[in-house]
């Protein structure tokens, strides 16, 4: 009583086709398949990394740029 038998399974399976008919299962398969595909989509729009961020300024590398420090007021006391 515990499973279905070949037999069982055949007739099943005719009975599925007679209602559904063959071209609206595989209908039904390929809607199936086409929303999958739209979530992965969805998916992978949403792991997309931002448009581009605007560049950093630059950093002051030349030491002329740096103003120099005033003997008068520079703490010599260390």
């Amino acid at each position: 009583m515990g499973s279905f038998s070949l037999v069982h399974w055949a007739v099943l399976i005719i009975i599925v086709m007679l209602l559904f008919g063959r071209g609206r299962i595989s209908d039904l398969m390929g809607d199936f398949a086409k929303g999958i595909n739209s979530f992965k989509k969805g998916l992978a729009d949403g792991d997309a990394p931002p448009a581009a961020a605007p560049p950093a300024p630059p950093l002051v590398t030349n030491a002329s740029a740096v103003p120099a420090a005033d003997p008068a007021t520079t703490d010599v006391r260390r």
